[in-house]
């Protein structure tokens, strides 16, 4: 899975199978799921809006789709363990005559390094839907969502595990739901203004010294340098992991059971001209970007 953002458009990239309750939905295979902010008063067609914004990034017929009010800046994204969740949040009370112009939707991705069966998808969607409820009941408010809210869940097509339900007692539905009921506070703030970022919010679940959700921050990290003087951390938040190159990394054993990508080691963006060069080019390969680690 490799994840970026242009032009206030979220991309994830990769081989899924995936469920969307968004424009075109259901369950396919993909190879992009795509979390697109129009203006506030878009009146478009959402299905030739980005059908047409897919096109001009070379991708046809095999992607889910997503619309949003909120700015990509107030996006969330958040790592626990082999779960990803991205979310964009902006609500207004679906029972009252709010100001059109608000944003109200409540976009949530969830992504998967390890498989599951269409009816674990399917449950996943019903996971996050119920952790985006408890997270607005927790809020203070009375609906358990806006009228135009959305969810895509994407595994890996040919991962090794595979994992057939997804309830808040198994290894999936419980990460996934306290990702989402984490998450989605963190991103309306954000989006209302109490929390500001130049930019995208990054969160890991950490279980050093506790468990509990750390926001990685590049500003005044207590770390920095961790590899080598001179490094730039655009990246520190990897768009590649896990990328299962073991030039690069290697798998560990978790605390919680289990194997965990782990990639501590690998410099390979910090190095200036290569985060220079995903920047400018964020579709770049790990290929292409090992190539040019050998050409430095």
């Amino acid at each position: 899975m490799r994840y970026f953002l242009e032009n206030n458009t979220l991309f994830i990239r990769g081989r899924f199978r995936a469920a969307s309750t968004g424009v075109n939905g259901g369950l396919a295979d993909v190879t992009t799921i795509v979390n697109h902010t129009v203006p506030h008063n878009f009146e478009g067609d959402p299905s030739r809006h980005l059908e047409l914004l897919a096109a001009r990034h070379g991708i046809f017929n095999d992607f889910f789709g997503l619309l949003t009010a909120v700015d990509m800046r107030h996006l969330c994204v958040l790592q626990y363990d082999f779960i990803t969740v991205f979310i964009t949040a902006g609500i207004t009370n679906p029972t009252l005559n709010d100001d059109p112009k608000t944003p109200h939707t409540i976009n949530i991705i969830v992504y998967s390094q390890e498989g599951m069966r269409d009816a674990t998808l399917l449950e996943s969607i019903i996971t996050a839907t119920g952790a985006k409820a408890q997270a607005l009941h927790n809020l203070g408010h009375d609906f358990p969502g806006t009228t135009t809210d959305a969810v895509v869940v994407a595994c890996e097509r040919d991962a090794a595990i595979t994992h057939t339900y997804a309830g808040t007692l198994t290894e999936v539905g419980r990460r996934v739901h306290a990702a989402v009921l984490y998450g989605l506070p963190e991103a309306l703030a954000r989006q209302q203004g109490k929390v500001r970022r130049s930019g995208p919010s990054f969160f890991i679940y950490s279980r050093y010294g506790g468990e509990h959700w750390v926001e990685w921050k590049k500003e005044d990290c207590p770390y920095y340098p961790c590899h080598f003087a001179g490094q730039r951390c655009d990246y520190c938040y990897c768009p590649c992991y896990p990328c299962r190159d073991e030039e690069l990394g290697e798998w560990v054993e978790s605390l919680s059971g289990g194997n965990v990508w782990a990639c501590t080691r690998c410099t390979l963006l910090h190095q200036p001209e290569i985060a220079d060069y995903v920047r400018r080019n964020p579709e770049a390969t790990l290929a292409e970007l090992k190539r040019l680690r050998e050409k430095i």
